[in-house]
């Protein structure tokens, strides 16, 4: 089977320990982290051939970043050094009504620097099967946006499918002082497979959808599916914060003949939630690949982002079988 590339930022994610506010004691915990390698890990661990396209600092900050995706068993031969630093962010995990936050530290990056013109692109689709980008990659500058648009103009030239996450992160955007309704609707014009809810699309077509719970998803879905021919699946979860130790989690596939929509599943003893939408979209890709229907599609996807809330870092690193032990409402220990 052809394989999946992911194209996006390295970064080093700096969280301060338990549940501490950053720096009330003087120690940092480090994870590699980006939206796009963890959906890599994911579908690594999962038994896929994966690859992450990027650049980091030729030091040892970004040996470091490189050396944990081959660890996990991703291709980082689309992984080049440059000039410039390694990107970072710093969460605050949340506690009880305390949110969690997040501040970036990524002006300046290597990835950030390169621009369109520093990758190779038929050379790094070689032999790929899909494409995955998401939409923090433009929020970061003009040359990673025009790199985001390229990268999907070389697949499409050479029939490579195309999945895009939304990923909206408005701070980054804030930074970059553009519009990003443009830039988000070229991308998601050229892909396949979207991963985004109602809002998201809303913030793509400028209009909001009435109704709630799946009826304005497939509302919000219809007009996508009008607006981007291209577009074929719609992927997305439902999430309602009780507290920082209990969400209720649902997710949903649209296609453009039906849907498919789990019950809402209680995530209790949350570890860490960060990086739970790229293991839904990690699982949505895997069980496309497998070729499953809708239905059982969107509940390996839901497994995973579950199973994601308990283990620390920014990848899901779960298997095959992890998910059908969680489908199956397995919990003893396996012996």
């Amino acid at each position: 089977m052809a394989a999946i590339a992911c194209f996006g930022e390295l970064l080093l994610r700096l969280t301060a320990p338990g549940r501490e506010l950053l720096l009330q004691t003087p120690r940092l915990d480090v994870h590699v982290g980006g939206a796009e390698a963890n959906v890599a890990i994911g579908l690594a661990r999962l038994g896929h051939d994966a690859s992450m396209i990027s650049r980091v600092p030729d030091s040892p900050l970004g040996d470091a970043a490189t050396g944990h995706l081959r660890r996990w068993g991703v291709s980082t031969r689309g992984v080049a050094t440059a000039g410039g630093r390694m990107g970072l962010y710093f969460l605050s995990p949340g506690a009880g009504a305390r949110r969690s936050d997040i501040v970036y530290d990524r002006e300046g990056s290597a990835f950030a620097l390169a621009g369109a013109d520093d990758y190779d692109w038929d050379q790094l689709l070689d032999g790929v099967g899909l494409l995955h980008l998401s939409g923090i990659t433009p929020a970061l500058g003009e040359g990673p946006a025009r790199a985001a648009q390229a990268a999907a103009a070389a697949a499409r030239s050479n029939e490579i499918s195309v999945s895009f996450d939304g990923n909206y992160r408005e701070s980054l955007w804030r930074r970059r002082g553009v519009d990003p309704r443009p830039i988000l609707s070229s991308l998601v014009a050229g892909a396949d497979i979207f991963f985004g809810n109602h809002r998201d699309i809303s913030l793509l077509l400028g209009r909001d959808f009435g109704g709630d719970g799946p009826g304005r998803r497939r509302e919000a879905a219809e007009a996508a599916f009008e607006a981007f021919p291209r577009l074929n699946l719609i992927a997305s979860t439902a999430r309602h914060v009780e507290d920082s130790d209990r969400h209720r989690i649902a997710a949903r596939i649209d296609s453009r003949d039906g849907a498919a929509q789990t019950e809402e599943v209680e995530v209790t003893g949350i570890v860490d939630r960060i990086g739970a939408g790229d293991a839904f979209a990690a699982g949505i890709l895997h069980g496309l690949r497998q070729g499953l229907d809708l239905d059982d599609i969107v509940e390996v996807g839901l497994a995973l982002t579950c199973l994601k809330h308990s283990l620390a870092g920014d990848a899901s690193l779960f298997a095959e079988r992890d998910i059908q032990a969680f489908r199956a409402g397995e919990l003893d220990v396996r012996r």
